[in-house]
């Protein structure tokens, strides 16, 4: 069966002084083309979910499958976008967008030509030789999902992508990518803290708990398909938004003791 299963994955971490649990039995369904959201407190285990998902952190127990294979390592079919900036300064934008596809032993010519056009599809078509010194950090984000559209990949994954910038920005970029997501068809899965940046993407919003996580609430995004930052003022969206924080506020006020206590 396609598309993303998680089947009673747990992840936990060993330490001198004890053992912390950080996945606690998460059982969800990705379908294939769609777009799914994660939210949750800071520490819930949203970032090494995907970690898991990506084949970078091995669970301690369950497993994971994508498009009806085990996921037992990194695979060329999962793009994994980070969080931080992960340009290379001495490449330019093309030289950054073929550096994947170089390591994975891709051809010089069939580079050239998947760089080019993943780098039109992010809107950076004229940029190609300049250097992430001369960028912004919305157009470094750019370059980023440039370099992992380029393999295409049939699953990405994205943590927290957009978190170092301003809001402006971050929704300029996440209408971007919603548009890219449109016309490419791969299965994304999202991490953020921010819930309306969920609500304008996402197909469905998986809700996790403070530590250990697990998710607590899905939540179907009833939004039309055909969406921009305008319909944030819309009832449904204050409706949803409502739906999402409710769920979350009383995980939020976990965690935030957690920290004050500690």
């Amino acid at each position: 069966m396609e598309g993303i299963h998680l089947n009673d994955v747990h992840v936990q971490f060993d330490h001198p002084s004890g053992i912390t649990i950080a996945v606690d039995g998460v059982t969800q369904r990705v379908p294939p083309r769609s777009f799914v959201s994660i939210v949750g407190p800071s520490g819930c285990g949203k970032s090494t979910l995907l970690a898991v998902i990506a084949g970078l952190q091995p669970a301690t127990s369950g497993s994971v499958d994508i498009n009806g294979r085990r996921v037992t390592g990194p695979d060329r079919d999962i793009g994994v976008v980070f969080q931080e900036d992960s340009t290379l300064p001495w490449r330019n934008v093309s030289e950054n967008v073929e550096f994947a596809m170089q390591m994975a032993g891709v051809s010089k010519g069939e580079r050239a030509a998947k760089a080019a056009a993943a780098i039109e599809l992010v809107g950076l078509k004229g940029f190609e030789s300049s250097y992430p010194a001369t960028l912004s950090g919305g157009m470094r984000q750019r370059v980023a999902l440039a370099r992992t559209l380029a393999l295409q990949p049939g699953v990405v994954l994205m943590d927290e992508p957009f978190a170092a910038l301003d809001q402006q920005t971050r929704i300029f970029l996440g209408a971007e990518v919603r548009r890219i997501w449109e016309q490419t068809h791969q299965t994304v899965l999202f991490v953020t803290h921010d819930i309306s940046e969920a609500i304008l993407l996402s197909q469905q919003i998986w809700v996790m708990s403070y530590r250990p996580g697990h998710v607590i609430d899905v939540i179907d995004i009833d939004l039309p398909d055909e969406r921009d930052a305008s319909i944030v003022s819309s009832t449904r969206f204050n409706e949803l938004h409502n739906r999402v924080w409710t769920s979350l506020q009383k995980e939020s006020m976990r965690g935030f003791q957690d920290v004050e206590t500690a």
